[in-house]
């Protein structure tokens, strides 16, 4: 009879402990529940950083590129990422980098940033614009030897010379007239200072700049003091080089009424000067000219 107080106190001690254990787990159960809620209510409550809209390349655009509406757009960027150099819509507008020039190439989605590019009247424009290795040279133009202001920035062209060739008068010789597609396929940078066909008024030019190798500048610079330079416009469809098939047109093929004989119906000989090359040519008489 002695052990059975001591079972019921064990008995007592086992149920207190379980209690114990019980109470503590609820507990613990309660404070992870809590936890986890006040997580998921912070999550759900926080607010959402919205993406900023960058101005990016549509695709790769060379180096002394215009850009146009047509090659920029914007983009989504996360603000973690966001270098302070790019240009943002809530800041800037894309029509204000439309008719810029790209300093260096830049990639399909890559940012443009203000560094990147030169604007119309910033100092390094046009050198800007020139392709590495070419040189700009600027010609004098009229209403009809200038396409009367149909000429645009980035148009390409051929430059036309016409000269007076003068015959020796002591031996009968006359002054005959004469053109000839000195240069093909050059690009147009500006007409007057005016590098892009934003305005659609037509204005009448008075200079021109090209785009040339240095031998083309130094050609240039020699049919300037021989005669009158025309441009004439090329189609914007790739027609290929023509160069080697041109050949000079003299007055005679224009009109029956210029003579191309020198003295007692003899040939006559000129010599046309193409920067340090000298080409002699034989002026055909009128008649074999006429039974071509």
């Amino acid at each position: 009879m002695s052990s059975l107080p001591r079972r019921i106190a064990f008995l007592f001690l086992a149920l207190f402990i379980a209690g114990l254990m019980i109470l503590f787990v609820k507990q613990w159960a309660h404070n992870a529940l809590a936890a986890r809620a006040q997580s998921t209510g912070a999550i759900a409550t926080a607010p959402v950083i919205p993406p900023v809209m960058v101005l990016v390349a549509k695709g790769d655009i060379a180096a002394g590129s215009f850009l146009t509406a047509d090659n920029l757009r914007w983009q989504e960027w996360p603000r973690d990422s966001l270098n302070e150099s790019y240009v943002q819509q809530d800041k800037a507008k894309l029509e204000d980098f439309v008719g810029t020039v790209v300093r260096s190439r830049l990639t399909g989605g890559e940012p443009v940033t203000p560094a990147r590019v030169v604007h119309p009247g910033d100092r390094g424009f046009m050198a800007a614009v020139l392709t590495p290795g070419m040189r700009g040279v600027t010609v004098n133009v009229t209403p009809s030897t200038g396409m009367a202001g149909f000429v645009s920035p980035g148009d390409r062209v051929d430059l036309i010379l016409t000269m007076v060739v003068h015959g020796d008068s002591s031996k009968g010789g006359s002054d005959r007239h004469m053109s000839e597609t000195v240069l093909t396929n050059l690009r147009v940078l500006a007409m007057d200072q005016r590098i892009s066909d934003d305005k659609k008024d037509v204005t009448v030019p008075k200079t021109a700049t090209l785009e040339v190798t240095p031998k083309q500048a130094e050609i240039i610079a020699v049919t300037a003091d021989l005669g009158l330079l025309t441009l004439s416009l090329r189609s914007i469809a790739a027609d290929g080089d023509i160069s080697a098939a041109i050949v000079p047109t003299w007055d005679s093929e224009a009109t029956h009424l210029s003579d191309g004989s020198g003295a007692n119906g003899a040939e006559r000989k000129i010599s046309i000067v193409r920067g340090t090359e000298t080409t002699e040519i034989a002026m055909p008489p009128s008649s074999a000219r006429g039974a071509k």
